[in-house]
């Protein structure tokens, strides 16, 4: 069977009539009037205006989320776009100034107290990324919605969930408005499978809490309802 889709709203001329040299079958399609179809379901850009976008990169600790962020702003620094990185001003784990992955890939980024300080530190940069962004107040929501609307494309990498489980700060609202979200893992510590959760080894129940594996270890869903057992 042969279909031919288009873009909604796109028009066609009078049908053409094709056949199958080897089936014989016949049949009609018709031919766009334009030649900017860019297929079934996908919305055609403004002409001469660049097109904002906000990607998410979010799961538990060690599945990757900064070494995902910085491969994908050092790409675009290679096809000469101007690129620009946040994080917030209390992860001082690595470096004061730097973006790094546990992976100890690094890349220069502005250390900022709020959401609100990156609209007025931001330059003319046509790709921005927010490292660590759970850290950051509700208002980076906004500021992103902002952002893309002026043709930004922004991406945020962040934890998902708390050392609870339960959402952790903008991330739930920043994936509702993401025009695509990525959702890495990491390897249970205690079991060798798929790790969603990040565990807390230490008491305390302040929500944020600053640290590495000293502090933190990836789970699976089972071993991070099992909590401290699996450590006696």
């Amino acid at each position: 069977m042969y279909e031919v889709f288009y873009a909604v709203g796109e028009t066609v001329e009078a049908p053409v009539k094709w056949k199958d040299k080897f089936s014989g079958r016949t049949g009609y399609f018709g031919v766009l009037l334009r030649s900017n179809f860019l297929g079934m379901f996908v919305e055609p850009h403004y002409s001469g205006r660049r097109s904002g976008s906000i990607e998410v990169v979010c799961g538990c600790m060690f599945s990757g989320k900064t070494e995902e962020l910085i491969r994908r702003l050092k790409r675009a620094k290679i096809a000469n776009q101007e690129v620009e990185i946040f994080k917030p001003l209390i992860d001082v784990r690595y470096d004061e100034r730097q973006v790094v992955s546990h992976d100890a890939n690094s890349i220069p980024s502005i250390p900022v107290s709020g959401s609100s300080e990156i609209q007025k530190q931001r330059g003319r940069a046509a790709v921005i990324g927010v490292d660590e962004a759970q850290f950051f107040d509700m208002e980076l929501v906004e500021v992103c919605q902002t952002l893309a609307a002026e043709g930004v494309r922004v991406i945020i990498a962040g934890l998902d969930m708390d050392f609870r489980g339960a959402p952790f700060g903008p991330i739930p609202q920043l994936l509702a408005i993401a025009d695509y979200i990525t959702k890495v893992h990491a390897i249970c510590m205690r079991c060798g499978a798929l790790a969603t959760h990040s565990y807390r080894k230490t008491n305390g129940q302040t929500q944020v809490l600053v640290g590495e594996k000293n502090i933190y270890e990836a789970r699976c869903r089972t071993c991070f309802n099992m909590g401290a057992v699996l450590e006696l």
